[in-house]
């Protein structure tokens, strides 16, 4: 009687589902093929619809068998109709094209991206298009993802000469960045105004700074998921650039005449080591060596085929380079990587399937006058599986990822003894993702389980947004998060150029107590809850409060002065604070307000301190303006202001005798080093930072093919004296950049 029952219910389910059916596809550009994300896909006369995700793919479930016109509408282009009928229980495949509109409209009709913070819990999370990009001051005439990151609620950077990003309370270590499902792991040059990404190349970037779902693991502050562009299906096209600081190229366009395999190449350099003498003459560090020592070459290249059904795969290369040439000290470092990524949508079903493989390294060396040469390197593979089931109410979402690594790490001690790690350790992944979406809630709990050599760390997540009515929303997300890596400087350091990266160790030492730690790797917690209010139709309101509580983190032990030390020891911290964002934008104006106050403390099982970068206050403005004739001149400008981070300050010198003759020294009589008397850690506080950016830009239409675009801007433009080193021996004070005016041109055709 009971199996009677089941394959009863088990029929009328079949026949209820039989009843109606999915229809999905992807909506492309018509010049370019390139997919258009965000987009509004819906079904005429109806309510029902969806919106495009980053790879321009729609998915409507559960629809009443019938005739509908499908219409995809977008901001800039002319809407698209396609008159469909379908069958019960069938899965539709319908892509469409939308061509640019001739017409520009005064008014944005339909918002996609308000659409998505409606229908998405996306807590701590900014998402960044090329548009985007173009609306921060451009330094040197190209807009840069570094330079726009600076600018991101909760973000914090410390300087414009080997400054790092930290994302609410995290360390760039604690930061995961990754290139089409790969790993990068220095993202950003050592002179901190440029990324290794050309920003022409980006499709779009999620940065989450907190609080992210289980799709994603292995960082336990935030996630930067950069999406690229597959190329220009259509016909060859590109960018040339020249400016005082650098020079670019970008090539891309279809490689077979079915217009199914596009490629894009992207090179730029710097020569701001040799430029910089002849536009910038001022000593930039403690050596009278005029200009700025930094130079940089970043090249990046891709293979895109696409089938019928949307089904696609991918090839990419990189190599990055950096260099740093002090004259006491030259850094060198190099990222490369080749990988793949795929999308496959089987005919007749639901799911889709996403999957990438790819293989990175990372070397870094900094050789220093009198001391030994200093390196570290990374080198591993990553692959993984997604595998996503569109549901009437929601969406299921479950995958795996391997990660296999090894790591090789040497460096000397005071007195030039060598120290090394030699390490091969792997990773593996599975989580779980589903979201609920109802009038009102989207829930999304999830679970990932991160197996480590040292260990099982299972980390479940909960996402929540209550729609309060059309303009008010109320989010909510937190979860448990682990990795298995850091960084070979201490947070407890202010400079460091060299930055290695090790696995975590086998031993760890115990508590202060007496008892041992549960884990081997790292743990935190995040709680983020927040608000998102329209205010009107042209500004938004986002207010966010968060705590990462880390619970476990492993650093050097820089206090460590023999082998019966520990290497390493471990802390714990807190990061808490506000983040307040106001945009406001319409057809010429563009304006982003940022307020973040934050409070960052770690406890190494002594002393509670303020980390470096523990920056109390931290304000963004930015405001783009297009006019003239059909808007071809722009303004951009952004001011940053910061408080001052923290510092261990200095009580006293002494004459520290050295016994260099052992016993047979005589102290009454030999001259001994100067030491220094330091006071508590990080107890003082450096002057506020602030500098002001600004660019204009002028761009001349030659034909409906080909513009020119002038850009002339200026960094640190009143000149603000910004503290970069100080050297408490000779008393002297080395600042960050100074005023910095240039000029560049590109072409784009």
């Amino acid at each position: 009687m009971k199996k009677l029952l089941t394959i009863s219910l088990i029929f009328i389910c079949s026949n209820i589902f039989a009843q109606t059916g999915n229809i999905r596809g992807f909506v492309y550009d018509k010049e370019s093929g390139e997919p258009i994300m965000f987009c509004n896909v819906f079904l005429k006369g109806t309510s029902i619809g969806a919106a495009t995700d980053v790879n321009g793919m729609y998915n409507i479930s559960k629809v009443q068998s019938g005739e509908y016109t499908i219409i995809a509408s977008y901001l800039g282009y002319d809407s698209s109709k396609v008159n469909i009928t379908l069958k019960n229980g069938q899965i539709l495949s319908q892509n469409l094209e939308l061509k640019e509109s001739s017409v520009k409209l005064d008014e944005i009709k339909i918002s996609a991206e308000r659409e998505e913070m409606k229908t998405e819990v996306k807590v701590a999370t900014i998402k960044i298009s090329k548009k985007d990009l173009e609306m921060v001051p451009t330094i040197g005439g190209e807009p840069d993802l570094a330079q726009y990151m600076q600018v991101i609620p909760g973000v914090v950077f410390t300087g414009d000469q080997g400054g790092q990003l930290y994302i609410r309370g995290g360390s760039p270590i604690q930061n995961k960045v990754l290139l089409d499902g790969m790993i990068i792991y220095s993202p950003f040059h050592s002179i901190g105004l440029f990324s290794v990404f050309d920003s022409d190349i980006i499709r779009n970037t999620d940065v989450y700074t907190g609080g992210f779902n289980a799709e994603y693991g292995g960082r336990i502050s935030s996630i930067m998921d950069i999406k690229t562009i597959d190329g220009n299906k259509k016909e060859f096209g590109g960018k040339i650039t020249a400016n005082t600081f650098g020079a670019k190229l970008l090539a891309q366009g279809p490689v077979l005449k079915s217009g199914n395999t596009s490629f894009v190449f992207s090179g730029k350099t710097s020569y701001l080591d040799k430029s910089s003498d002849l536009f910038y003459k001022y000593p930039i560090l403690y050596f009278d060596k005029k200009g700025l020592p930094y130079s940089y070459t970043d090249v990046y290249g891709k293979i895109s085929t696409n089938g019928k059904n949307g089904s696609k795969i991918s090839l990419f290369g990189f190599n990055f380079l950096d260099n740093v040439d002090y004259e006491v000290s030259k850094l060198n470092w190099q990222s490369k990587g080749i990988g793949s990524e795929f999308i496959l949508i089987p005919t007749g079903s639901p799911v889709l399937i996403e999957g990438n493989f790819a293989w990175s390294s990372y070397n870094i060396s900094l050789d220093e006058q009198q001391s030994p040469l200093r390196k570290s390197g990374i080198q591993g593979f990553n692959m993984g599986f997604d595998f996503s089931y569109f549901l009437p109410k929601g969406k299921l979402k479950y995958g795996f990822d391997i990660h296999g690594f090894s790591t090789e790490f040497r460096t000397y001690n005071s007195v030039n003894s060598p120290i090394e790690q030699n390490e091969n350790t792997s990773e593996f992944s599975a989580y779980l993702n589903y979201q609920y979406t109802s009038t009102r809630f989207i829930i999304e709990p999830g679970i990932r389980i991160q197996k480590y050599t040292l260990g099982l760390s299972p980390e479940p997540r909960l996402g929540i947004k209550y729609n309060l009515s059309d303009k008010i929303r109320l989010k909510l997300a937190t979860g448990l998060y682990s990795q298995n890596i850091l960084s070979t400087t201490s947070d407890q350091d202010v400079v460091n150029l060299f930055t290695g990266i090790i696995s975590s160790p086998e031993e760890i030492p115990d508590r202060e107590d007496g008892s041992v730690y549960k884990h081997k790797f790292q743990k935190a917690q995040h709680l983020i809850a927040g608000l998102e209010y329209d205010i009107s139709y042209n500004i938004d309101f986002q207010l966010e409060g968060y705590i990462k509580d880390f619970t476990q983190i492993t650093n050097i032990n820089r206090n460590m002065t023999s082998n019966l030390d520990d290497e390493f020891i471990i802390e714990s911290g807190i990061a808490k604070g506000i983040d307040a964002l106001v945009k406001y934008k319409n057809k010429n104006l563009y304006l982003w307000v940022v307020y973040s106050l934050s409070h960052i403390t770690r406890n190494d099982g002594i002393i509670t301190y303020s980390p470096h970068f523990d920056r109390r206050h931290n304000v963004n403005l930015v405001s783009s303006y297009k006019f003239g004739k059909n808007e071809s001149w722009k303004i951009d400008i952004r001011w940053n202001l910061g408080s001052g981070f923290p510092f261990t300050q200095t009580q006293g010198f002494y004459e520290n005798i050295t016994f260099s003759n052992g016993i047979n020294t005589d102290y009454t009589s030999s001259n001994g080093e100067l030491g220094i008397e330091y006071a508590n850690l990080n107890e003082g506080r450096l002057p506020y930072y602030h500098r002001l950016d600004g660019s204009i830009s002028k761009n001349i239409t030659l034909n409906n093919k080909t513009n020119i675009d002038i850009t002339a801007s200026i960094t640190n433009a009143y000149n603000r004296e910004n503290i970069f080193y100080f050297n408490r021996i000779k008393y002297e004070r080395v600042n960050q950049l100074p005023i910095m005016p240039s000029l560049g041109v590109s072409i784009t055709f």
